[in-house]
């Protein structure tokens, strides 16, 4: 008896699925908890494919499927789901749609893999970055599809661009017609709160469409539904979702028992998504947001910047973070090469930590202490933060408290629009 390559990797599709049902079936028949290997997470999450897996993709049966995915697509024992479907006879999947940086994942910010056949499946795999309304919707269309899958995961703030993938998937999955499943993964800096200024539409970008939160607190599926129901609700798509089983509102990524895998190149660690709504603002600068180096986002500098800035920050006394005087030289993107001074952001106490009110504390201590400070010449600030109103009142002398003060009534406002939407507790 001889089987096929194709025949082995279903049977251990079906392996897979199996292990799946059996956590499902109670403590008794459950699987072994990842443990520390994973962060030492209290128990196992249960992503949205984890759960369609375990129901034998009842959902996708008859249909031609695509995939919306990236490295972070994977299963619990780090599978990347497309290899588990290709094999898997109880699912069609024909193609594959890869987001900025790409399906595999090989292209630095601002780029993409283009069109090309996957080498692993050989499927075709169609680039969705910087594509958007019925441009997208022709590439829908042209994939042949039923049905579009988005399994990504994604890092809590408004400016990372899988949830405007989402957003412009959806859209077009409603102008091409073809049904939209979103399988849900953890907000890894929890689901807790939302945070900082609201965007203005006037602002819009690919780094921000519609008005939500700078820190959203919400999860992808959660999104979805708030995008089809607030944005898209003059044609909105066919939506479902598949939500996780186990996880909490207030869980942090290290506490899911999940894997981490980079979502992008410069998102390393569950840590650099936990200060990242906030420092984040500083590609909106001339200063080096740490790209380049093994702590982006966590680093922070430019030629020329001293202890100063370390200590009046510190002088605040933010909760549960400090600021250390720091050196570094980043391998590439700004300052490449040179040795430039400035501070790295230390998390002490998570529970506490606002990322957003300390992004905008390191704004106004950086123009006090540093006199070489500047807003990058086309205002990307403004586009970050959604408005004009962060830049012009740090230039007016604004205090932290009064520029984070200044978006409080939108961000009730949107508050009590995210509620209606939320899966979890």
């Amino acid at each position: 008896m001889s089987l096929s390559r194709r025949g082995l990797l279903a049977a251990g599709g079906a392996v897979g699925a199996l292990a799946a049902t059996a956590a499902s079936a109670g403590p008794a028949a459950a699987l072994p908890s990842p443990g520390k290997g994973h962060g030492g997470g209290h128990g196992r999450v249960r992503t949205g494919f984890d759960r369609l897996t375990a129901d034998g993709y009842a959902t996708l049966k008859g249909q031609r499927v695509g995939v919306v995915t990236n490295p972070t697509g994977i299963t619990s024992d780090v599978r990347h789901i497309v290899d588990v479907m290709h094999p898997d006879e109880r699912v069609n999947l024909t193609a594959v749609f890869g987001p900025e940086h790409g399906f595999r994942g090989t292209a630095q910010a601002g780029g993409s893999e283009g069109r090309y056949d996957d080498p692993a499946t050989g499927l075709p795999v169609y680039d969705t970055y910087l594509k958007s309304g019925q441009a997208l919707a022709d590439v829908f269309t042209a994939s042949g599809v039923d049905t579009i899958v988005f399994d990504i995961q994604d890092a809590g703030a408004r400016f990372y661009t899988y949830i405007w993938t989402l957003y412009d998937c959806l859209e077009a999955a409603a102008l091409a017609g073809k049904r939209f499943v979103v399988l849900d993964r953890p907000n890894p800096v929890t689901g807790r709160a939302a945070l900082g200024p609201v965007l203005d539409p006037a602002f819009g970008t690919f780094v921000g469409r519609r008005e939500i939160s700078q820190a959203h607190g919400m999860t992808v599926t959660e999104l979805a539904l708030l995008f089809n129901g607030e944005f898209l609700a003059d044609r909105p798509a066919e939506l479902e979702i598949v939500k996780m089983s186990g996880w909490s509102r207030a869980d942090f990524f290290d506490e899911t028992g999940l894997p981490w895998v980079p979502p992008s190149p410069n998102m390393p660690t569950p840590e650099t998504a936990l200060v990242y709504s906030g420092t984040c603002l500083f590609e909106g600068t001339n200063l080096s947001e740490g790209r380049g180096t093994t702590r982006p986002f966590e680093l922070l500098g430019a030629e020329g910047v001293d202890h100063t800035w370390a200590a009046a920050a510190n002088a605040l006394d933010l909760p549960g973070v400090a600021f250390r005087e720091a050196y570094f030289a980043p391998t590439f993107s700004k300052f490449q090469g040179k040795t430039v001074g400035g501070v790295q952001v230390h998390v002490l106490d998570r529970e506490v930590f606002d990322p957003v009110r300390t992004g905008i504390a390191l704004l106004v201590t950086a123009k006090q202490s540093w006199s070489g400070f500047a807003w990058r010449a086309d205002n990307w600030i403004d586009k970050l933060t959604g408005n004009t109103r962060v830049r012009t009142m740090i230039d007016a002398g604004a205090d932290t408290d009064e520029v984070v003060g200044a978006w409080a009534a939108d961000l009730a406002a949107f508050r009590a629009v995210r509620r209606r939407y939320l899966q979890y507790r």
